[in-house]
């Protein structure tokens, strides 16, 4: 009996290490943060943020420095408030350009960060002021079909 309860415990443990490595991997291929957060959250307004999907890249120079947290609709000046999370280390100026870019001719929407000049680092909840809208497509092409581009 004691040889039986001795191999028995042994495949309990290897059983108990591997799912440990399964949720090890579930949670790292699955980006998720568990303990400790490594970003910090910057927020822009946009005029036209059509496209843009909570989870959407933010990037630096075509590198990816975040993602997008959250959309929603600031009531008070009726645009829209882009929530992003930025990876801790990655310093954003008070001068940087927001600007909603595709990528691809028809491709998903993302956050472009264009770095100013400036000393002075956006610390965590600081909204960036400078943004560019998504150009609406869909608008100029009605605007070049009816007649309305000169």
């Amino acid at each position: 009996m004691g040889n039986r309860t001795a191999i028995e415990s042994a495949v309990g443990v290897f059983v108990l290490i591997g799912l440990l490595c399964v949720g090890y991997l579930t949670i790292k291929l699955g980006k998720m943060e568990l303990l400790g957060d490594n970003f910090y959250y910057l927020q822009a307004r946009f005029q036209n943020a059509t496209g843009v999907k909570k989870g959407a890249q933010v990037e630096i120079a075509g590198v990816p420095v975040g993602q997008v947290d959250s959309i929603t609709l600031d009531r008070q000046k009726q645009m829209a408030l882009i929530k992003m999370k930025i990876q801790k280390g990655i310093q954003v100026t008070d001068d940087v350009i927001a600007s909603v870019k595709t990528s691809g001719l028809i491709g998903d929407r993302f956050i472009k960060l264009s770095p100013g000049g400036s000393d002075k680092i956006l610390k965590s909840g600081d909204t960036i002021t400078e943004t560019e809208s998504a150009i609406d497509i869909e608008a100029l092409v009605s605007k070049y079909v009816f007649g309305g581009v000169k």
